[in-house]
């Protein structure tokens, strides 16, 4: 797991401008995916840049989507909670795309992860792009939302209102109605935490 690292320093440097409402930019409105009267909700609060938010992602979301998700047991909510300044321009990458293509987009960087977020002297900004335009963004589209530091305030808001809600302090943390679980947890697990009131 990661721990909580602070991007103050990244906010306090950004443009002086207001927070975006949640209600007046659809880009900050939930991504989830499942039914919405699904029996349990779980909230996962993530990082694009955390290793263990990929482990999860490749190694164990197939599997709760099929089983969980799919089957209408589990609606799954993701939270951005970026660790570091590439992770808080790659959430604001993924929020800029339609809610019904925002899942798809996270799997690929994921999927990808070793490529753009850990390999050295490569340039984070261009590699993320070229996920992006595979994934259908055009160019200048992915230069605005990379480039829009209300969105990423917003972001950065979102995630205080976790940490504040939830304690979170490491990713990735699940929440299991009011349970809270840390760590990159295997399919039984999940399962279990899913299954109990």
């Amino acid at each position: 797991m990661f721990h909580r690292r602070t991007l103050l320093a990244a906010a306090g440097a950004m443009t002086a401008v207001p927070v975006l409402a949640q209600t007046t930019d659809p880009r900050l409105g939930e991504r989830s995916m499942g039914r919405a009267d699904a029996p349990v909700t779980v909230q996962e609060f993530f990082s694009l840049t955390c290793s263990h938010c990929g482990a999860f992602h490749r190694e164990v979301w197939p599997q709760v989507k099929a089983e969980l998700v799919n089957t209408g047991r589990v609606r799954m909510v993701w939270r951005d909670f970026p660790l570091d300044q590439i992770a808080l321009r790659a959430h604001a990458v993924a929020r800029a795309f339609p809610a019904d293509r925002y899942e798809a987009f996270l799997t690929a960087l994921f999927a990808t992860q070793d490529r753009w977020a850990y390999a050295r002297g490569i340039d984070h900004k261009a590699e993320i792009g070229k996920i992006a335009a595979l994934a259908g963004m055009a160019p200048a589209a992915f230069e605005a939302a990379w480039a829009d530091d209300d969105l990423a305030r917003a972001i950065l808001a979102q995630r205080q209102q976790g940490e504040r809600e939830y304690n979170i302090q490491a990713t990735p943390t699940f929440v299991f109605g009011r349970r809270v679980v840390s760590g990159n947890i295997p399919f039984d697990r999940f399962a279990r935490e899913a299954a109990t009131p």
